[in-house]
């Protein structure tokens, strides 16, 4: 028997509820995981809220999680019984101190690389890849604008940018959010509360605007960042943490503005096997040589639901864990790896 956390209809965070599973068998291109962190993303509350429709319930929610593998299939190569792996993507079943889950999808660890650290990185991670190198390949002197600069994904955004050459503005919902940013090498900080984003970023840029936008708060935000990129800039929208997403007629992006929307997937991207290895690779690398993940609290299994709470409040910066270790006494807070 293992511990999880489960949903059985969709809702608020309170339909969330720990239970008891046993160990479902591995076929032979399986491996079974115990693992030991997982990542809470806003795709999972989107699943929990049924936003996004989830295959069937009851489901263990969850897109990240890192630990060892306990059992391997017998037609599986190159992963040995003890190993420290990670993985990203769907299927869901991260909120589990076990899971069988497809060979091809598990990653090793490279010894620089802790299964805390890989377990607040692979989501986040390779969705940076995909907006820094194919939505927008950024190139020395590309301005952008990164909205939450101080979440999870911002903080590698922001960190990842600088290193391609990039200049960056990042905006937060706080002081002490201001920091974690500008520690992360944000250029300019915008408090999104008490500042006119547009007019702000149109002052540091010249009345020109940013190339492109990465706006993973939708709402009344995403129609304020038509108004921050400059023309043939691209906006990105990436989720939709404070509210639905407006509806943007054409004619809104073009002959005044001139821009474009994209509206790109992590699980898409993470679904090719060829870029799920290489966007895990060039992370690895990437932390390997300086980027730091930012852990902004750690919850037990048990407490999902106030991880979730404290994520759709806005309570959170960084990249917020599950330590599914089962022997955790308390939450973690403020912690840097």
């Amino acid at each position: 028997m293992f511990d999880a956390v489960t949903f059985d209809h969709t809702g608020d965070a309170s339909v969330l509820r720990a239970v008891r599973l046993t160990p479902e068998p591995i076929g032979p291109r399986d491996v079974r995981i115990r693992q030991r962190w997982a990542g809470v993303n806003f795709i999972d509350v989107y699943h929990r809220t049924g936003l996004y429709p989830v295959p069937s319930l009851p489901a263990i929610p969850g897109v990240e999680a890192a630990g060892v593998v306990e059992a391997i299939g017998r037609d599986v190569d190159g992963l040995e019984v003890g190993q420290p792996v990670a993985w990203a993507g769907l299927p869901m079943g991260g909120y589990a101190q076990s899971r069988v889950i497809a060979a091809d999808r598990v990653i090793g660890l490279p010894d620089h690389v802790s299964e805390r650290v890989a377990a607040g990185a692979m989501l986040r991670g390779i969705t940076a890849h995909m907006l820094l190198h194919r939505v927008w390949p950024v190139s020395r002197g590309d301005s952008v604008l990164v909205h939450a600069a101080a979440g999870g994904l911002g903080l590698i955004l922001t960190q990842w940018a600088k290193r391609l050459g990039a200049t960056v503005i990042g905006t937060v919902g706080s002081e002490e959010k201001a920091q974690a940013a500008l520690e992360a090498g944000v250029d300019h900080i915008l408090l999104h509360k008490r500042e006119n984003i547009p007019a702000r970023v149109r002052d540091l840029t010249c009345g020109s605007g940013v190339d492109v936008v990465y706006d993973g708060v939708g709402g009344s935000t995403l129609l304020q960042s038509l108004d921050c990129v400059r023309p043939f800039g691209l906006v990105v929208s990436l989720g939709q943490a404070s509210g639905s997403l407006p509806e943007i007629p054409l004619t809104e992006l073009g002959p005044r503005r001139s821009i474009a929307i994209a509206r790109p997937s992590v699980v898409a991207y993470a679904s090719n096997g060829a870029t799920y290895r290489t966007a895990t690779s060039e992370l690895f690398a990437a932390l390997g040589d300086g980027l730091r993940i930012h852990v902004g609290a750690a919850f037990p299994l048990a407490e999902a639901r106030a991880a979730h709470e404290a994520l759709e409040a806005g309570q959170t910066s960084g990249s917020v864990l599950l330590d599914l270790r089962g022997d955790a006494d308390g939450r973690e807070k403020g912690a840097r790896a």
